[in-house]
């Protein structure tokens, strides 16, 4: 006979597999002819964008470009620099053994360097090596057996867990675009270098709609029809909404925001000014912690049961924390002199980190692009100078265990030249972190009573404990009770029994088949 039951549904989340692979683009670029020849590049930038994803049958592919911008230095009479911009496409294909179509991805491309080889006057070749973090999710709605109803004397082992039961996801696309005035002296040449980063991330929920707000920090250098250089830059306001039905403000929220392409060029219809357009993919999870009450075990002293148990994999305990870690130091830069900085291409790379209870500490060093004005013919140079910090964060559930994911922001970066080679400098990173833990769960169903078993009952019996057992282990086995075992025994802490010690069990019964 099926037993009558009272289940609670969960969409559990499950992380199927996780990769980190590195990806190297590579291209040969000729020079047009409208622009003289090349000696030597002199600096390099770039711009992923991931225009397309899927997850297939055991693997996912990745399609994006990278837009690569090259200030060389020329071989004309003027010996200047100039600038070259170039588009390299790449797709890659990862082994993922267990994702299927359907499930969710999460991507992340980073660019780790940009090499360019002179081939000859009119053709490099380039090389753009870059980082690819991928995780696929899956969410499972699944019942969980909270009580038994029509059977008085059941026995239940239950344990509370707090997991994540997601609410929903959600994706929309959203655009950043504005026209980025320059001096108004400056008749514009080309672009030499330009950079896109999202920052100010924020979110807010409403009426079943998530609204994300951040900007678009755009910066770029450029060459002026006279041969100098300058630099601008622009925050563009990111604004979109993501439908995700039921969620509320309650809940929390993963939101990501993905570049699917940008166009940089000079505005046509307006002069002193750069167009600047960046599509974005705005990608949100929502999901609620619950405090769940899950059986373990079962039994009744008075009926047989048979159940099936199942094991489950599944996040608990999701934390995101962000705070900043402000970086102030003075460095010696010798070629600069009392020159312009143009700018300083801020990225942090973490080296490693320590997790101990509650606390992550980082190790990790941010690396200096310097772009700055020289005596020499060229007029500019590059240096790379690296930092290192330290930072540490209390973060509550975290353990050596724990499944962290770390993002870095450079919030705010200041570079102050004060004069003989030496630079005065403050960097705030922003730091989100985001943890998990993954829980492996017992959870029982389709319990069904046994009619074809019989039952000899008796009073009382003598049992020794032996390794291993527990109250309730030795309860079931004896369909007898914790609470009438301890009563009995006259047991204080039902967790603490010992080796060899003597007890009764009331209400002993030997189960035969009929």
């Amino acid at each position: 006979m099926v037993v009558d039951t009272t289940k609670e549904g969960l969409c559990i989340n499950r992380i199927i597999g996780q990769k980190n692979e590195s990806l190297i683009c590579e291209g040969d670029v000729i020079i047009p002819d409208i622009k003289p020849d090349i000696i030597s590049a002199m600096n390099t930038s770039g711009i992923v964008c991931v225009y397309k994803k899927e997850v297939l049958d055991g693997k996912i592919r990745i399609d994006g470009v990278v837009q690569i911008y090259i200030t060389y230095l020329a071989d004309d009479e003027t010996g200047r620099v100039r600038g070259l911009n170039t588009v390299l496409d790449f797709t890659e294909i990862v082994d993922l053994q267990g994702v299927k179509p359907g499930m969710q991805l999460d991507e992340e491309v980073n660019i780790k360097s940009i090499e360019c080889k002179v081939l000859n006057g009119r053709k490099i070749n380039v090389i753009a090596n870059l980082e690819l973090n991928v995780k696929v999710y899956s969410n499972d709605n699944v019942e969980l057996v909270k009580d038994i109803n029509n059977i008085q004397d059941i026995q239940k082992l239950s344990n509370t867990y707090e997991l994540n039961s997601q609410v929903g996801f959600g994706s929309s696309k959203t655009y950043a675009k504005e026209t980025v005035i320059i001096d108004n002296v400056d008749n514009l040449a080309e672009i030499l270098m330009a950079n896109v980063k999202i920052v100010n991330k924020d979110f807010k929920i409403s009426y079943n709609k998530v609204l994300a707000k951040a900007d678009a920090e755009v910066k770029m250098m450029y060459l002026t029809q006279d041969n100098r250089i300058n630099t601008v830059e622009s925050k563009i306001p990111v604004m979109g909404f993501i439908d995700i039905p039921n969620v509320d403000e309650t809940n929390f929220c993963d939101l990501k925001y993905k570049l699917k392409n940008v166009v940089i060029k000079p505005n046509s219809e307006e002069e002193h000014s750069i167009y600047v357009e960046a599509e974005i993919e705005l990608i949100c999870f929502a999901y609620e912690k619950k405090e769940v009450n899950i059986i373990q075990d079962l039994y009744s002293p008075s009926v047989n049961m048979n159940f099936n148990r199942k094991v489950i994999d599944t996040v608990c305990y999701t934390n995101c924390v962000k705070d900043i870690c402000m970086i102030k130091e003075k460095v010696e830069l010798p070629e600069l002199q009392e020159g312009k900085i143009y700018d300083v291409e801020t990225n942090a790379n973490i080296l490693s980190e320590k997790i101990t209870e509650n606390n992550i500490i980082y190790e990790g060093e941010i690396i200096l692009k310097f772009v700055f004005s020289t005596n020499s013919v060229a007029g500019i140079d590059v240096k790379t100078i690296n930092v290192p910090f330290t930072f540490s964060e209390n973060i509550d559930g975290i353990n050596v265990g724990s499944t962290i994911e770390t993002h870095i922001d450079v919030q705010k970066s200041n570079f102050i030249n004060e004069g003989m080679g030496k630079v005065n400098l403050q960097v705030d990173l922003e730091f989100t972190i985001s943890s998990s833990n993954m829980k492996r769960i017992n959870v029982i169903d389709e319990i069904e009573t046994n009619e074809n078993e019989q039952e000899d009952n008796y009073s009382m019996v003598i049992y020794f404990v032996k390794k291993g057992d527990t109250l309730w282990k030795i309860a079931k086995e004896f369909k007898s009770t914790v609470d009438d075992i301890k009563r009995v025994n006259g047991i204080e802490n039902e967790n603490v029994i010992d080796v060899g010690k003597q007890l009764f069990i009331p209400r002993y019964s030997a189960i035969r088949t009929a």
